[in-house]
């Protein structure tokens, strides 16, 4: 198991369908020790009750990315409670979902300001807190999505929020390089998870993805959970600073004839 001896910290978990479960549950699979951050009273519960469907116990910390204080206040509770950690996932965006329809170039500026504050800021945040809660060659892992490196449409400010995410882990990655600690990025192919529901059109994302994608299928969080506890692992101390996708190839391809007589059938 390559993470035996482990701690970590996962971020983001809302519900079963949520990437970040998908990751923890990699990760404990793999021998890691985890804790959980949730964002308020109202998800603490399916957090608490997915937990326990694994059978396992792990301490739950309450935190308000967009909080300074609350930050601060999460590591300073998990290294007390916890000792200090080997990595860290970080599973958190968010935009308002009127910015997710229509134009990219209607986006208000409240949309913008929050969608980057929680969504790519929020990596910045934990990292510059989570150097003191770590043990010497630490892990941070990050998630994002092919629409911070092109257009899709409905991902709009999203998308921009994750490439700012994407550069954001480079610029951690040689910060925090000074002191052995990792950052990298996984871009996970499309996954129905809750977050998705607020993206118009998505089935049709989808379907595009499995018919255009290399490998001819859609990932699940269990592919992106095993990438994941790689990343954090001994096994991949010599990376940092990389956007690894986990999409069955859809990133590398720009036309699939499979997508045309698809499209065709329908």
């Amino acid at each position: 198991m390559i993470l035996k001896g482990k701690k970590g910290l996962i971020t983001g978990v809302a519900n079963q369908r949520s990437i970040a479960w998908g990751i923890a549950r990699s990760c404990w699979e793999q021998g890691a020790e985890l804790c959980f951050s949730y964002p308020s009273e109202r998800l603490k519960g399916s957090v608490e009750s997915l937990i326990q469907g694994e059978g396992k116990t792990a301490p739950l910390f309450e935190c308000d990315v967009t909080r300074d204080d609350s930050i601060a206040a999460l590591f300073a509770a998990v290294e007390k409670e916890v000792g200090k950690i080997d990595f860290l996932v970080h599973a958190i965006a968010y935009a308002k979902r009127e910015d997710l329809d229509g134009e990219f170039q209607d986006t208000s500026r409240d949309g913008f300001v929050t969608a980057l504050d929680i969504s790519a800021y929020s990596l910045t945040a934990l990292a510059h807190h989570a150097v003191a809660a770590m043990n010497p060659n630490g892990s941070i892992v990050s998630l994002s999505y092919i629409g911070g490196e092109k257009v899709i449409p409905h991902y709009n400010v999203m998308g921009v929020a994750k490439a700012a995410l994407e550069c954001s882990a480079k610029y951690l990655a040689h910060d925090l390089g000074k002191q052995g600690i990792r950052v990298n990025i996984v871009s996970a192919g499309p996954i129905r998870t809750l977050a998705a529901k607020g993206i118009g059109d998505f089935n049709k994302m989808l379907s595009i993805a499995e018919n255009r994608s290399a490998l001819h299928r859609n990932v699940d969080t269990s592919e992106v959970g095993d990438t994941a506890a790689f990343l954090v692992s001994d096994m991949a101390r010599g990376i940092t600073g990389e956007l690894v996708h986990v999409d069955a190839g859809y990133h590398a391809i720009s036309f699939s004839f499979a997508e045309e007589q698809a499209q065709n059938k329908g």
